[in-house]
């Protein structure tokens, strides 16, 4: 009996394997063409295996103990070979680890040398999530003919530039991995992580900024990148590989969370493939970065494993969201879908909210304090009380802003993006506006559906925040309420705003602001939500 097996086939909650006999041919070296090796486990059946579909993955976390196991078990299992390679620079790979910029010469080369080794046979899978997804896309318009399909799971082709956007910068998530990879090579990692957490969590309150990595024990080379260079800068132009996607020639399942970090751009990366008349499918649960179950396995088996043998994986339309709120599994023909219209929802005097126009009224005012900052509860982070949580202790701070509907008589169903035009004005000239959707249930808890954050400058003069959320898929109830949060902060995933405009890696400077919202027909605020109502 397979221990290991049996605990993994329970955590990921996947029917049974066809097999438990697989076998692990350690440290393949992968040439690159610079001189550099790039080591490589091959998970097989100990009977054979050699000829049947590969699966590779490609990743900069290792591939040994845990790791591996969790990726490349499940799939060895249930028909593939898998080829786990470490990326440059890590776990006894050669080279220097420079995040994201060596990937499409390294993938390119390692995909040369795999269709030559006698045991590959002639179909391959690209499969991986997060950064081993990214690899994939790193390479998608080179792909030999014996890459068959592609699964990139909560990814996208430009990874992280969502969070380096001038108009709204994350700190969080790109500091946090910041931290990750510059320590999963210390001795006895797993052991240090509760500790490192701590340290991690008291150095995104450091000012200036700057000193942060040195708060972990030693300077970040990729932490000073984030806190020197936004989105736009050449800095990242290697990031980005949006251009590729239209250009692939496979085909391509994708599986997001509607709480994961890089959901947007999986969206947009899906709609470019569908636009260019590429087959493709596209798979959205109520997962965060970290909770997506059997999924990415099973899809690996149906989807993957269908095209590698030349076979038709069944038949389903090519978009199946989880729509919360109903918790049902729902299928499309694409997304968005074309039977919800937008629909702006006006705040109004007194917290209201309604799909009426706004009355006339005076603005609703908050103060934010960076010192003591709204905090960042729930939502799209990878911290473990991250998707959706109860936002009622949240709600009652002074620096939050409510509008709520009245109670529902029927259900109100949304799919598609969601997006804000909020007229702000602060006392200070720089601002952020973060604007969050909730369902107020019968017992009157606030539950986050999705959100978003811009920066505006010149804000002391008044001017619509417009505020892209997260794409969601939802159901309000008949009895419940739909509920707009208005804030200036959501910290730590967010970098505190201090207000004055100075380069985030040196301000010191802490400045309380005081915000108004305006809701009067000359200023309309609203949140526009695709919605599609019962008839």
């Amino acid at each position: 009996m397979n221990v290991i097996s049996h605990l993994i086939q329970r955590r990921l909650k996947l029917p049974p394997p066809l097999t438990r006999e697989v076998t692990v041919h350690r440290d393949l070296r992968v040439p690159i063409p610079d001189g550099v090796d790039l080591l490589a486990d091959r998970w097989a059946l100990k009977s054979g295996g050699e000829g049947i579909p590969t699966a590779l993955i490609r990743t900069p976390y290792g591939w040994g103990g845990p790791i591996g196991a969790l990726i490349a078990r499940p799939l060895a299992e249930r028909g593939f070979q898998v080829l786990v390679q470490s990326t440059r620079g890590g776990f006894g790979s050669g080279g220097v680890f420079d995040p994201m910029r060596q990937e499409r010469t390294d993938g390119l080369a390692t995909l040369d040398w795999l269709v030559k080794q006698h045991w590959c046979g002639d179909a391959i899978v690209l499969y991986g999530m997060s950064y081993m997804g990214h690899v994939q896309w790193a390479v998608a318009d080179r792909l030999p003919p014996q890459v068959k399909a592609m699964i990139p799971v909560v990814t996208e082709s430009a990874l992280t530039l969502e969070f380096l956007r001038a108009d709204g910068m994350s700190l969080e998530t790109p500091f946090g991995w910041g931290v990750l990879v510059g320590t999963l090579q210390r001795p006895l990692v797993m052991l240090r992580q509760p500790l490192q957490a701590m340290k991690t969590a008291r150095a995104l309150h450091t000012l200036p900024l700057g000193r942060a990595d040195a708060a972990l024990g030693g300077r970040s080379a990729y932490i000073q990148d984030i806190l020197a260079h936004d989105a736009d800068d050449p800095r990242w132009s290697s990031f980005d590989r949006r251009h590729r996607v239209a250009d692939v020639t496979v085909p391509v399942s994708s599986i997001g969370g509607w709480y994961d970090i890089f959901l947007p751009g999986q969206l947009r990366d899906f709609t470019t493939l569908r636009d260019a008349g590429l087959l493709a499918r596209l798979t959205v649960g109520p997962w965060t970065h970290t909770t997506f179950g059997p999924t990415p396995v099973e899809e690996a088996v149906e989807f993957g494993l269908a095209h590698a043998r030349d076979e038709q994986p069944p038949p389903r339309p090519p978009v199946r969201l989880y729509v919360t709120g109903e918790e049902v599994w729902r299928d499309f023909e694409s997304w968005p879908p074309a039977a919800y219209e937008p629909r702006p929802f006006h705040l109004q005097p007194s917290g209201a909210l309604s799909v009426e126009p706004p009355q006339e009224s005076e603005p609703d005012h908050s103060r934010y304090d960076p010192a003591d900052s709204t905090p960042a509860v729930g939502g799209v982070r990878m911290v473990k009380d991250s998707g959706r949580v109860d936002n009622t202790t949240l709600e009652a701070r002074p620096d939050v802003v409510i509008y709520s509907t009245p109670t529902l008589e029927r259900y109100v169903e949304i799919i598609g993006d969601v997006s804000a035009e909020i007229w702000f004005r602060s006392s200070l000239p720089h601002v952020d506006v973060f604007v969050r959707l909730c369902d107020i249930a019968l017992d009157g808890r606030s539950w986050n559906v999705c959100d978003g954050l811009t920066t505006l400058t010149n804000a002391d003069e008044m001017q619509c925040a417009a505020v892209r959320l997260w794409p969601t898929a939802h159901r309000f109830k008949r009895g419940h309420r739909i509920r707009v949060q208005i804030s200036s902060g959501a910290f730590p995933r967010y970098a505190r705003n201090t207000g004055i405009g100075e380069p985030r890696a040196t301000d010191v400077t802490l400045r309380a602001a005081d915000q108004k919202v305006h809701h009067d027909p000359a200023h309309p605020s609203a949140i526009v939500l695709p919605v599609r109502t019962p008839a």
